[in-house]
């Protein structure tokens, strides 16, 4: 009798732990729910900087082991580059990526980082807008999780005739955007506001003479097929700051180890942003060049004189921010005493 009720009890005893290993095992086949994320780039499928946000997403996923999934679309296709930090703010894509000077006014301080600073390279200015942003921290970024910021290498003069001297610019029609239509006022040009998709058939058909821009767009936008010269005029050189940011309750609401992952994927990014425009600002050069394009180096006291001539841009930005209570001049200061340590 004994005998039976022992086995009675091996058998229950064993059919539960056999119950407890099949949950365990069911429990650790069961999949991890997958987060998605949607990605707003407004640059183009094929340009370096969709690519690399397109990379960033394929190693967030590996790094997270597949718990993470990010959908770039890129070419403004969920939200138009205008559109897109409002986009992110109000849910409409989780991440996005675009330009601040398209939305001029909505972030006054930020402003600071596409003054005409005498910018010469692109890993330069990606290092210091970043480095701005952590000194700063400006509110106008309040209604986002920032992810990292980005800037292009120096935006020069590309023209159909050469310019050697400021004299030269003096009534020349020149193609711009943003704060450069300032920027070519103030060198005695004539601003004609347009974006860069018009400028290629503008150039060809002399509706403009000239436009301002990276290096990259005599290869990227194909402007080396319409313009002779590119002026280095480093004196006036101005840089355009972007944005990679995400929606601050999709970022609440992800779990603190990816949190953590996102964070130090952000920071190689971030070298690898400021490389790729130097990247392809080298492309650009190389490609007008082998088109029999001329490029023209300033000599040190023309480009004092160009830098001369904007000087009252980077005034007006001091004036405008005491204006409105924020520390434009501080901003400031930080850039040029940073820049000076770059020479």
């Amino acid at each position: 009798m004994k005998k039976s009720r022992y086995s009675a009890l091996l058998v229950t005893s064993l059919s539960l732990f056999g119950l407890m290993l099949s949950g365990s095992f069911a429990a650790a086949a069961a999949p991890v729910k997958q987060i998605k994320l949607n990605y707003s780039v407004f640059f183009p499928a094929p340009h370096i900087h969709s690519q690399l946000a397109v990379e960033w997403g394929k190693e967030l996923e590996k790094r997270t082991n597949g718990r993470v999934k990010v959908d770039v679309l890129p070419g403004g296709t969920l939200t138009p580059a205008d559109k897109c930090y409002d986009g992110v703010e109000k849910g409409i894509s989780d991440l996005g990526m675009s330009v601040f000077a398209y939305t001029r006014g909505k972030f006054p301080l930020t402003e600071v980082v596409d003054l005409p600073l005498g910018i010469k390279s692109g890993a330069v200015a990606t290092r210091l807008i970043n480095e701005y942003y952590k000194k700063f921290k400006p509110k106008e970024l309040d209604g986002v999780k920032v992810m990292f910021l980005h800037a292009h290498g120096p935006g020069l003069l590309h023209s159909k005739t050469p310019v050697n001297r400021l004299e030269d610019v003096k009534g020349m029609k020149i193609r711009c955007t943003g704060l450069a239509t300032k920027i070519v006022a103030s060198l005695g040009g004539t601003p004609v506001a347009m974006p860069m998709g018009e400028t290629y058939d503008a150039l060809s058909r002399g509706v403009v003479d000239a436009s301002m821009a990276p290096q990259e767009s005599l290869s990227s936008w194909k402007w080396g097929e319409v313009v002779k010269y590119t002026t280095e005029d480093f004196g006036a050189s101005y840089s355009t700051g972007m944005f990679v940011v995400m929606n601050k309750g999709k970022w609440n609401s992800l779990p603190a180890d990816i949190q953590k992952i996102i964070e130090k994927l952000n920071e190689e990014w971030i070298v690898k942003s400021g490389k790729a425009w130097d990247d392809i600002d080298k492309e650009g050069r190389e490609t007008t060049l082998k088109l029999g394009n001329k490029v023209i180096p300033l000599a040190k006291d023309e480009n004092e004189r160009w830098a001369k001539a904007v000087r009252p841009l980077l005034d007006e930005y001091v004036s405008n921010m005491k204006a409105k209570g924020l520390p434009g001049d501080q901003a400031l200061k930080f850039y040029l005493e940073q820049l000076k340590k770059q020479r």
